[in-house]
């Protein structure tokens, strides 16, 4: 009789304490082999082969499921009470109906929350209603690039201490995950969406063959059919511009521009860590801010650059120039000494009174034009978020005039806008507190004048700042007194002319005697 031996190093174990990994091997070798054989390779007696010749099931299989250790505690209500309001509200979740549920049956106590949600889950898992299916997309290289803005709000940024109000223009290439973040000021414009797409394109070198935005719903609200139509012929100009084909997702469904969209979480969320590190959200202005967002974009591109580098050989030329990433408007600069423009009053100097003036509005700034010939920049100015109207002022613009009208300051609808630092406007509440109003307004309006004449608005700034703390009104005197030009700094120049006889000596004798 021929005996077959198991393995080397292989143990026979009893049939009973075999396990499901073993049972799987004896299955495997017995395709070939017979019952001992199989079971020798399988680590088992041959006795246990037979028995699972008559018995092919799992160990696993075999075993009595294990029934409830405690009663059920929702048995009484959930095809009752629970079921019936899953199909009433299917939306409804699983928190609410647990309140609801300790609210009709206080006795239940609050320890069925957790079964509660996994009875509801499963109960959905099969009799739930279908659920939408997102179908991942292939991208090709230079194929599509995504523009969408995100609120920035909750990071708590500021500037020199005022918080700061703003969203990032967030461009995105589907295919190589290159990113470009650029701070927008105001709301989801479409001069914003110009300005941030061009950076964004110009920096990458290229553009790809699509562009897909989220419908610019923020751009068209609140407008006529002819501005509606206006925005929409001008963002298809300015993607012909680039050669890209426009495309937008259907309203709503923030899904289809999923390439973007979940980047905007790790973007946010790149902001935050490095704000952290940083150990304060206050920066010094804004390009200070502008250029902590552009460090950490370049960061995260060099996570992808060889992906990066291959698609721009995929991606269409860029012209020879931009398009336009502004508003055009004539505005009337009335006897007040300012135009209005979007709720928002801006001053310009008094010698443009009466003029039409052409403006270019931008994000962040205006750029104010008489005919071809550029005057200034102006900081753009918003409505405040009520709606009432805001006032963008330069006191350099107006202070000519008010010194001859010091109590035109006193009422002034633009007061507060008119102090250029905040020790100005302290000064002058000090100053009608202890002063006649009279006389309040002619030290305050000399005040801004010395600022402007003698160029020191931020060291005269400090010497306020330093008086009122101490307790002192601004002594006038004093301050033109510390300002003034020192005489004994005055450069000493003295020109002394060089003798005729050495232009001579440079131009030669020969010359002279053939010019004369």
């Amino acid at each position: 009789m021929q005996v077959v031996l198991p393995p080397r190093g292989i143990t026979r174990v009893p049939g009973r304490h075999i396990t499901d990994h073993q049972m799987r091997l004896y299955m495997k070798y017995r395709q070939t082999d017979s019952p001992p054989v199989a079971a020798a390779k399988a680590s088992f007696s041959t006795s246990t082969a037979y028995r699972i010749e008559q018995d092919r099931r799992l160990p696993s299989q075999k075993k009595a499921p294990r029934g409830r250790r405690r009663p059920d505690p929702l048995a009484r209500v959930f095809e009752t009470e629970i079921v019936p309001m899953l199909k009433a509200a299917p939306g409804v979740r699983p928190v609410t109906i647990f309140e609801e549920l300790l609210r009709r049956h206080p006795e239940l106590g609050a320890g069925i929350r957790r079964t509660l949600e996994r009875r509801i889950r499963a109960w959905r898992a099969i009799h739930g209603e279908e659920q939408e299916v997102i179908f991942r997309q292939t991208h090709e290289p230079g194929q599509r690039g995504l523009s969408d803005f995100t609120d920035m709000g909750e990071l708590g940024v500021t500037i020199a201490g005022v918080p700061l109000d703003h969203r990032l223009y967030h461009f995105r290439l589907a295919y190589s995950g290159f990113e470009h973040a650029h701070v927008v000021l105001g709301g989801e414009s479409f001069i914003a969406l110009a300005e941030g797409l061009q950076n964004a394109l110009w920096s990458l070198g290229g553009a790809p063959r699509e562009h897909r935005t989220d419908s610019l719903s923020a751009a068209f609200c609140n407008l006529d059919r002819d501005a509606k139509d206006d925005l929409t012929r001008r963002y298809e100009d300015l993607c012909a511009h680039y050669g890209m084909r426009p495309s937008r997702n259907n309203r709503g469904i923030a899904h289809e521009n999923g390439a973007i969209e979940s980047s905007h979480g790790h973007l946010k969320r790149a902001v935050g860590d490095a704000l952290l590190l940083r150990g304060t959200a206050d920066f010094d202005d804004l390009a200070a801010y502008r250029g902590f967002i552009d460090e950490i974009v370049s960061r995260r591109n060099a996570r992808n650059a060889k992906r990066i580098d291959s698609e721009r050989t995929a991606l269409q030329d860029l012209p020879d120039r931009r398009t336009s990433d502004y508003e055009e408007v004539i505005v009337h600069v009335t006897s007040s000494g300012g135009f209005t423009l979007r709720k928002v009053f801006y001053t310009v100097p008094s010698r443009l009174i009466g003029h039409r003036l052409r403006v270019r509005l931008y994000d962040d700034h205006l750029d104010v034009f008489v005919g071809g010939t550029h005057l200034l920049t102006l900081p753009r100015g918003r409505p405040h978020p009520n709606g009432k109207h805001d006032q963008v002022v330069d006191y350099r613009h107006v202070i000519h005039s008010l010194r001859r009208k010091p109590m035109a300051l006193l009422n002034l609808v633009y007061r507060d806008q008119l102090f250029p630092r905040e020790a100005y406007r302290r000064a002058f509440d000090v100053l009608r507190k202890r002063l006649p109003d009279k006389k309040a307004c002619r030290i305050m309006v000399d005040l801004l004048a010395l600022a402007h004449e003698r160029g020191c608005e931020a060291e005269l700034a400090d010497q306020l700042t330093a008086d009122l703390n101490d307790g002192r009104l601004p002594d006038l005197n004093r301050l033109r007194t510390h300002f003034a030009p020192d005489p004994a700094q005055m450069p000493n120049v003295v020109v002394r002319l060089a003798p005729l006889a050495t232009y001579e000596c440079l131009i030669g004798t020969a010359e002279i005697g053939g010019a004369a």
